[in-house]
């Protein structure tokens, strides 16, 4: 069994892969093995990882499971004590995953744990995917140490310091394989988006911590399967995040939540309608018909989760909502956020 395995699930990513593949392969080879997992790619992904980095090790999958289940079907062919799942639009640095590895290490309790995100067009900025850890407030919004919604803070070393999270990015985060598949693993029916949040959310209610380690530092593109303001994204996002409240949210806040979402859902759409955005204004509401009629595959799953759960109150869940704080409140950096 490797200690680590970098997993890098690609679609149709070739051109990501010969910019960014050559630097986690030279900066990673003292602790871990690099894995591409392709899901059912069209382009020339295979032929040149065969030719360029042959010593990067494939996974074929027959079809394009989407970003969930495409990891769950490629972790299944990996044996390794952690797993590092790794975007193919990340650039990573010298000595980026010692300090991920070594705080792994010392505290077993903690199940995964992310680095710190920057991007890689404005080096000096957070990254929106993940910046320095992630957070969710009480009617499923979820916003960074260093990012709210789209308003993104400078990096001037404000968040450096070790931080328990609410979850950690799918653009690279690093997990311990057993608590991978104690809890489930990624839900594959998500497809794609909302679903490291899903996860983590799992192993912090089943105690697990979750957090960022600022010493390890990673760079992302972002958005390179779906532009921010694409409908399917918007739809995904939507669709996810009803999805995501009824697995995991308790008995006691489950009615509140959802009714008060239905209203902010509607005010969503109607943004989108002034914007001229119609397609996401449709989307919005596309998504609430989907969750409805996929919300009884998911009762088993809420009651699974229901009866591991040992956090009902999960410290990093603010209880107020985001959307007060940021809109009304003004408050637009993370250091001005109150959880109580």
């Amino acid at each position: 069994m490797d200690k680590l395995a970098i997993v890098i699930l690609n679609w149709n990513g070739v051109e990501m892969m010969r910019r960014f593949l050559p630097d986690v392969l030279k900066y990673s080879r003292e602790h871990a093995v690099v894995y591409v997992a392709d899901n059912g790619s069209t382009d020339d992904s295979l032929s040149m990882l065969t030719r360029d980095f042959p010593e990067v090790k494939q996974i074929l999958l027959p079809c394009n499971y989407g970003f969930a289940e495409g990891y769950n079907q490629a972790l299944q062919q990996v044996e390794a004590e952690y797993y590092l799942l790794l975007n193919s639009d990340v650039r990573v640095g010298e000595g980026w995953l010692r300090p991920m590895l070594e705080y792994m290490e010392t505290h077993k309790k903690v199940a995964a744990c992310q680095p710190k995100l920057l991007s890689v067009d404005a080096p000096e900025m957070f990254e929106y995917a993940g910046a320095s850890g992630g957070f969710l407030d009480r009617y499923g919004y979820p916003f960074c140490r260093g990012r709210i919604f789209d308003t993104l803070e400078k990096d001037e070393g404000q968040y450096d310091d070790v931080c328990p999270i609410f979850w950690a990015t799918g653009a690279a985060m690093l997990i311990r394989s057993n608590a991978y598949w104690e809890v489930g693993g990624l839900d594959g029916r998500f497809f794609a988006h909302m679903e490291e949040i899903d996860l983590c959310w799992r192993l912090r209610a089943r105690g697990y911590g979750v957090v960022c380690v600022p010493d390890s530092c990673a760079w992302h593109v972002g958005g390179g399967t779906l532009p921010k303001e694409n409908p399917r994204k918007t739809f995904l996002n939507f669709r996810n995040n009803l999805l995501m409240l009824y697995k995991n949210l308790p008995d006691s806040e489950l009615k509140t939540v959802m009714r008060v979402r239905a209203c902010l859902d509607a005010v969503a759409a109607f943004f989108f309608l002034l914007k001229g955005e119609w397609k996401s204004f449709v989307a919005v509401y596309q998504a609430r018909r989907a969750y409805v009629q996929m919300r009884p595959d998911f009762v088993g799953d809420r009651a699974a989760n229901a009866e591991a759960r040992r956090l009902v109150k999960i410290p990093e869940q603010n209880s107020n909502s985001i959307l007060r704080l940021y809109h009304l409140l003004g408050k637009k950096k993370f250091s001005q956020i109150t959880f109580f």
